[in-house]
Formats: structure tokens, sequence, C-alpha cells
């Protein structure tokens, strides 16, 4: 490891979207690996209450660039994500990378999305080209769909109508879990020389069908729970009414969901088990792990 980033570690990593699934994560196992983190949230006093006791936590709102410098000063390293709800990277995140190279930090692990680098229409791809354009010191993690999907943007789909509903015809995915991704992070972060400048496409060890899924959801849940395949427009008019989400989090959430339907999920790539020195969670293990999440 460079002596400069050395140095830069005895500060800490900043953690966006700690309360969230893949954030919570990368704090996890940053703290079980003794790297230092600073979580950040747009509610410091409610994060708190969900995150581990001790961990410093301060406020950051990608919608107010004035919260920037002060969650960043000091640091050594960002964890950056986008929020669902954050379609105008060009006033948020890349705003914030700019604070960052500003701030001296030594290192930023950017958490994309499969296929960003080649994708112009998902907000990934103008943050992956901030970083590399603005030669910014970067690892960044192309991870496929996550297991963690079925506990949050399907969970009431499964819990109240015992079905899951999305657009990917008879599409498989190589679904990954988030505990893993947290991982990831946290190996880059303790030895990020060797990941400088990598782009990562991380996916589970196995690809399913939704048919599939939704029979290991039956088995957990000792009720049938289906697959409905469904039309573009129908899923789009479903997450408006039924979701209530907004108009660009729903073109986005379409355009993915659609992408199954070609295979753009179902390639099992090798580097996250390489990464990681072991096979990746298992979709099986992770619903049995949440069964809970989806009982009525």
């Amino acid at each position: 490891m460079g002596g400069c980033y050395a140095q830069a570690m005895v500060r800490p990593i900043v953690v966006t979207g700690a309360t969230g699934n893949v954030g919570g994560e990368v704090v996890r196992a940053c703290v079980a690996r003794g790297l230092p983190v600073r979580a950040t949230a747009s509610d410091p006093l409610r994060a708190r209450k969900r995150l581990p006791a001790g961990l410093d936590v301060v406020a950051l709102d990608y919608q107010n660039p004035a919260t920037f410098g002060p969650a960043l000063a000091g640091a050594g390293a960002l964890f950056l994500m986008r929020p669902p709800a954050i379609a105008n990277v060009r006033t948020t995140l890349l705003p914030l990378i700019d604070e960052s190279r500003r701030q001296g930090l030594a290192h930023i692990v950017f958490l994309s999305v499969a296929g960003a680098e080649n994708n112009r229409i998902v907000p990934h791809h103008a943050v992956e080209r901030h970083l590399i354009e603005g030669a910014v010191p970067h690892t960044i993690l192309r991870p496929g769909f996550f297991s963690q999907n079925l506990t949050d943007a399907y969970r009431r789909d499964i819990a109240e109508d015992d079905r899951l509903y999305v657009p990917a015809g008879a599409g498989r995915v190589a679904f990954v879990d988030a505990a893993d991704l947290g991982e990831v992070a946290a190996i880059v972060f303790g030895a990020p020389d060797a990941h400088r400048g990598a782009g990562y496409t991380l996916t589970g060890g196995e690809a399913v069908s939704f048919s599939e899924v939704a029979a290991l959801l039956t088995q957990a849940l000792g009720r049938p729970v289906r697959y409905d395949a469904a039309s573009i427009l129908g899923y789009a008019w479903h997450l408006r009414r039924r979701r209530k989400l907004p108009a660009m989090q729903i073109l986005v959430q379409t355009i993915l969901h659609v992408g199954l339907r070609r295979g753009q999920a179902e390639y099992v790539d090798p580097t996250l088990a390489n990464l990681l020195g072991r096979a990746p969670s298992p979709l099986a293990s992770f619903v049995r792990r949440e069964a809970g999440v989806w009982r009525r």
C-alpha cells in the first residue's frame, strides 16, 4: 500500500447511503476490518438509531451542496452511491466528486450498475465518465440485480399480492447479495492501489428465472407466490399508480428490467468470487434469511 494512501486511511471513509442496503453493508464490512468510517445521512439523528453505536454520522444532502464540504472535511476516501430518487447527477453527485477532489480525498469507490459504461440512458454513466475524465482516483463497482430488490422494490408486491410483477419475460438473473458488495468495497478501501481505475462487473454465482425465484419464496413462506410477467406499459403504470414513484425513477427502473428480457443480467461473472476468495452468497440462502420481511 502506498505511503500517501496509508496516511489518508488514518482519516475516515465517508459512506453515502449508510442506512440503505448497500451503504449499510459497506459500513459493517469496513468497521469489521478496522477501517475508520464516517456515515452520512440527510437526518443524522435518525440515522444514528439504525447504525452501529459510536459511529461518526454527519449530514449530507445531495440537494444542498453546502453540506458537501463539512461532510468530507478531513476524510480520506468516499463510498459514493446514487439514491434512486436522484435523477439529475450533474447538480448532485458530480459536484460532490469535485468537492472530494478539492479536499484531496485519496480514493472514491462508486456504486454503479452493470452495463452503465455503455448505457448513456442510466444516470450512472455520467458519473462514471466524470470520474474517468477528471482523473479522480477511483474504483467502479457494477453490480447486477440485487437480491435486496426482493426485500425493497418488490417487497409490497410479494407481501400484499403474493406475486413478482416485473417486465422481465423469461429472462434469468444472477442476483447479487448487497452483503457481498459491502465486503468488496471494504477490500478495495483496504488496498486501493491494487484496484485503482478498475471497473468490476459483479454478479451472483448462478442465474435464475423469476419463476424460480417465486418457487424459492413459496417454499420459504409456506404460501404460493407467483411470477406475473408484466408488460412494459403495465409495469410503468403499476409503479406510478400503486407505488407512487416519480417519472424519472419509473423510467430508469423500467429500462433496467426490460433489459432482463434480452439476457442482460443472466451472465455469471467470476469477478465477485475472485475478489471475495469464495463463492458469492446464493439467492436461496438470502430468501430463507429474509423470509420474515414478506410475512403478513
